[in-house]
């Protein structure tokens, strides 16, 4: 009923440093007038931009609803923090990536990225070698993000993404 208090987004600020999946779990929903929730769920995507990734689940625990989808969206993020990728998946999507929208000049050269392969899990770190690559913009490192989490369909958790020049 208090909305979207500092501490919880200085929380928040921490998960997405240490690269943690999360679920947003709202309780105390059913107490809410229809107006109230329009006001909240505005709020949650004006406020919780920065962590756009997170699944939002509005819950009542002294009723039960809800609850139940929350252990089905806590193992989806499980799965995809922990989830092993290849090389070649990840170097054949940064192919479509790249064909959808070339990499900008930097410092007025032209930025090739050869290949993907996997750095890590939990959270997934996707490496990126290529010529120039480390002068690309945020964001172009953000377009590869989104790019990269709708083809692997990765929910909850986020996306490294590192650059390496050749």
């Amino acid at each position: 009923q208090e909305g979207i208090s500092e501490q919880d987004l200085h929380l928040l600020g921490f998960i997405l440093e240490s690269g943690k999946a999360v679920i947003i779990a709202v309780n105390k929903w059913d107490g809410l007038s229809k107006d109230q929730r329009d006001q909240i769920k505005k709020d949650l995507d004006r406020r919780l931009q920065f962590i756009s990734f997170a699944q939002v689940i509005f819950i009542s625990a002294l009723h039960g609803t809800g609850v139940g989808h929350l252990f089905t969206l806590i193992r989806q993020a499980y799965q995809s923090a922990t989830r092993n990728l290849s090389t070649s998946q990840l170097t054949r999507l940064l192919e479509q990536a790249v064909n959808t929208h070339q990499p900008p000049l930097s410092h007025g050269r032209q930025v090739k990225l050869r290949y993907a392969h996997p750095g890590g899990y939990n959270p997934p770190i996707i490496l990126i070698h290529g010529q120039y690559a480390s002068f690309l913009p945020e964001s172009y490192r953000r377009y590869l993000e989104n790019f990269y989490r709708k083809a692997l369909k990765i929910v909850g958790s986020p996306i490294r993404i590192e650059f390496r020049d050749k």
